[in-house]
C-alpha cells in the first residue's frame, strides 16, 4: 500500500517517515502513528490502515514529525531527558480536515493517555485510542481528557476533543490479527454513521431557515 508522501533514503526508505501524510480519497478517518526509530515501529499502522480501506473505510495515515518521547504535561519527575512528543500547526490542520481520529501512539498506559491529551487539548475531534496494554475511559477522564462515556475528575475539561473509544490489544512491531482489525472497522463505522447522521440533520435543518 501506498503508505509514504515521498521516498526515505538508505535502510527503511520504503517505510513511512516521519513528518508525512498519506490522504485517502475522501477525509473521513485519520490514523495517527509514533514517528519510526529502533524503538518505535508504525508496522501495525499500515496494516490497521489497508484492513480498514479494504473495508471500505477512507483512512489517511500521518505520521508526526516529534511523536517519541512523552509531551510537556507530562509529570516531571517522570519525564527523563528524552525527546518532547507534539504536533506542529500543519499536523494539527490536517488532523482537523477529518472526521475521527486512530491513535497508536505507544504501549506505555501512561505514555498513552498524555500523549492522546495533548492531541484532543488542540483538535476538536473524537478518536480511537489503538494500544497494547489494557486501559479504560476511567484512565483519562482522571487526566482531565473528555470521553464519551466518563466525565472528567477535574472540575474544569483540558481537552477541546474526547476519546469515544478504546481498542486494545493490538501490539506494536508485530502483525494485527484479523479479528482485532474486525473489531476497529466495526467501531469506527459505528461512530462514522452517527457523525454522519448529526451532519445530515444539521443541513436538514439549515435547509429549513
Amino acid at each position: 500500500m501506498d503508505c509514504r508522501e515521498s521516498m526515505g533514503l538508505a535502510k527503511g526508505g520504503g517505510l513511512a517517515q516521519r513528518g508525512t501524510l498519506s490522504e485517502a480519497t475522501r477525509p473521513d478517518v485519520i490514523a495517527i502513528a509514533m514517528s519510526p526509530g529502533r524503538r518505535h515501529i508504525t508496522k501495525p499502522v499500515c496494516e490497521m490502515t489497508y484492513g480498514l480501506r479494504r473495508e471500505g473505510i477512507q483512512t489517511s495515515v500521518l505520521v508526526l514529525e516529534a511523536g517519541t518521547g512523552v509531551p510537556e504535561s507530562f509529570p516531571q519527575a517522570s519525564r527523563g531527558y528524552g525527546p518532547t512528543f507534539g504536533l506542529n500547526e500543519r499536523e494539527l490542520e490536517q488532523v482537523a480536515r477529518h472526521k475521527i481520529a486512530v491513535l497508536h501512539l505507544g504501549n506505555v498506559r501512561s505514555h498513552v493517555i498524555h500523549k492522546a491529551k495533548e492531541v484532543l487539548a488542540q483538535v476538536d475531534i473524537p478518536v480511537v485510542v489503538v494500544a497494547q496494554c489494557p486501559m479504560d475511559m476511567e484512565d483519562f477522564a482522571k487526566e482531565g481528557i473528555k470521553t464519551r462515556t466518563v466525565k472528567p475528575a477535574y472540575q474544569k475539561t483540558e481537552t477541546k476533543g474526547e476519546v469515544v473509544d478504546i481498542v486494545t490489544g493490538i501490539t506494536r512491531g508485530a502483525t494485527c490479527t484479523r479479528v482485532k482489525l474486525n473489531t476497529l472497522a466495526k467501531v469506527l463505522n459505528k461512530h462514522l454513521a452517527e457523525i454522519n447522521a448529526r451532519e445530515a440533520e444539521a443541513a436538514q435543518k439549515k435547509k429549513k431557515k
